[in-house]
């Protein structure tokens, strides 16, 4: 049995940019950076930031350009996929991405309104894809309920 899984929590390193392909279905790519902190041998404190490439297809592209901007804390689950490609001058490239899933959004700022300060809110591709209920004075999230497969000729890349 296989498994190609990824969890990130990090912050939104620029707004994302929603695009479509030339079939009309809706894609975003946007940065997210992790951090992480240690102590090394002398015992100084150690800082590390890795960048992440995520991809969003569908309903939860929308979502994210509408809901996250540059600084935002997000959570993403998804796949790893790792593509190549040779530009005009010939040069060989490749790249690996995270195939986004499902996104949870993280707190928002104060001052930001809409839903209570510090709930995160969730949006997932789940296999029911009900709309979940309101839940007292949450600002509701719809449910992406994500069916068909990505076909390599809608990639606009």
């Amino acid at each position: 049995m296989d498994l190609n899984k990824a969890f990130i929590i990090g912050r939104m390193t620029a707004d994302p940019q929603l695009r479509t392909t030339p079939s009309g279905q809706a894609v975003t790519t946007f940065g997210v950076a992790t951090n992480r902190r240690w102590r090394d041998k002398a015992g100084a404190q150690q800082e590390d930031a890795e960048f992440h490439t995520v991809v969003a297809w569908g309903r939860q592209a929308e979502i994210a350009t509408q809901y996250l901007k540059k600084g935002a804390m997000v959570l993403i689950e998804g796949r790893l996929r790792t593509r190549s490609w040779t530009d005009k001058n010939n040069a060989s490239h490749k790249t690996t991405e995270i195939i986004c899933e499902r996104l949870q959004l993280g707190p928002r700022p104060a001052g930001s309104g809409g839903a209570d300060k510090g709930v995160a809110q969730s949006v997932a591709a789940p296999s029911g894809g009900e709309p979940r209920p309101s839940d007292g004075g949450r600002e509701e999230v719809p449910t992406v309920d994500i069916e068909d497969d990505i076909k390599m000729e809608d990639l606009p890349f």
